[in-house]
């Protein structure tokens, strides 16, 4: 007997819904994180089948501790987009009604009737699990990097238009070196050159220490706009709060960094992964961790596109016709393929000329890009497929002799 599961997660609780092939309800609850409500989901379907592979389970999550251990006992998990779960609620429910049981009975009636259109969990291994977690940790910890850079910026831009003269990266060792010893305009004005060299070897600098201390003493102590004295050390105070932020967040994205390197060296995919055009050790992990390494998880390039989002999407109607790009998509693993893309422009000469050509077609430089991304995201495919690394002319030979 082949039994259907909707599984609605929350932080502190889960709902499910059991419904057998004909739809009738089986079983059904709320259940309590942790081993506790494991052991009572395995109670509440051990009734009704002898095989856990009889069980298929939809959820709107992929990750966590719960499904982790629905995956390892053996039931076929299937991974559901929340939108799609939206959709299939709407040709049960037009009030707009919502509830977590009522998601959870949704989730299983979608499992039984539309189950085949949906992935199930992919089989990723504990290191690729490990690159992800790490991936995602590290370039998280760089956008709010970024977005304290971006404050910082701002706060300067208010009071101290010295210091952003002086400097043109924020996040930069020289900025955070001396911005932390002169974090007000008066301050920064009574700074010595060799207070000012020796800020910047505590930042990390090793070169033109003294014409860089000259120039950005001779900035600091121009002719600027300035705030009451007041205000000026009420937001030097908030400048230095920010300073010290930026300055914790370079350490320990450094660290993760290190960390990541280890993880992603020992991958067996990670030497085919960095033979691509543009794939380094830190983009080469991101792309890792958001495929994933099951070799079974796209049956075809197209597949592998389509989950990374390049692959454009068309709209046809009548006579009218349009191939729009997809904006609904994994934010990270599309900001890594764009990367990669811009990249490989100076580390492929068969990147280049697609990018060239698609240019000279009309094409905006994102939209270019985005097509570059989708071609090398089928190449990787390939690569990964035959477990053969990168080759230029295997790559682009058929497209140079096109443009012969």
């Amino acid at each position: 007997m082949e039994v259907f599961v909707g599984h609605d997660w929350a932080e502190a609780h889960h709902d499910v819904f059991v419904m057998n092939s004909e739809g009738e309800k089986l079983a059904g609850g709320r259940l309590p994180e942790g081993v506790e409500g494991v052991a009572k989901f395995h109670e509440l379907v051990a009734g009704h089948v002898d095989d856990p592979a009889e069980v298929t389970i939809a959820s709107e999550t992929d990750r966590g501790l719960f499904v982790a251990a629905l995956i390892a006992a053996g039931y076929r998990v299937l991974a559901v987009n929340p939108m799609s779960t939206a959709r299939y609620r709407e040709r049960h429910v037009t009030s707009g009604a919502k509830s977590d049981p009522g998601d959870a009975r949704t989730l299983a009636e979608l499992a039984r009737v539309d189950g085949h259109n949906h992935r199930p969990v992919a089989g990723d291994s504990e290191l690729a699990g490990a690159v992800k977690v790490l991936a995602r940790g590290h370039q998280s910890l760089i956008w709010t990097r970024q977005n304290q850079t971006n404050q910082l910026r701002s706060t300067l831009r208010e009071f101290y238009p010295a210091a952003l003269k002086a400097f043109d990266g924020l996040a930069s060792g020289d900025a955070l070196a001396v911005l932390s010893i002169a974090p007000t305009p008066t301050l920064g004005r009574q700074l010595s050159r060799s207070k000012i060299a020796s800020a910047l070897k505590r930042g990390g600098r090793q070169r033109n220490i003294d014409k860089r201390a000259v120039e950005i003493q001779a900035v600091l102590r121009s002719e600027q706009l300035e705030a009451p004295t007041v205000v000026a050390d009420a937001m030097g105070s908030t400048v230095a709060a920010l300073v010290g932020v930026i300055t914790e967040l370079q350490t320990r994205i450094g660290g993760l960094e290190t960390e990541l390197a280890d993880h992603f060296e020992q991958h067996p995919d990670a030497k085919i992964i960095e033979s691509l055009p543009g794939l380094a050790m830190t983009l080469g992990a991101r792309v890792l961790a958001e495929f994933g390494d099951d070799p079974n998880r796209y049956d075809t390039a197209k597949c592998r596109k389509n989950y990374a989002g390049t692959s454009p999407i068309t709209k046809a109607s009548g006579t009218r016709h349009v191939v729009l790009a997809r904006h609904v998509r994994n934010r990270r693993l599309a900001d890594a393929c764009y990367l990669w893309a811009f990249a490989s422009l100076n580390a492929s000469p068969g990147a280049r000329l697609f990018y060239d050509q698609r240019r000279d077609r009309g094409d905006t430089h994102h939209s270019a890009l985005r097509a570059l991304s989708n071609r090398l995201v089928g190449i990787l495919h390939g690569c990964l497929r035959h477990q053969t690394a990168y080759d230029e002319h295997t790559a682009w030979a058929h497209r140079e002799q096109l443009a012969a």
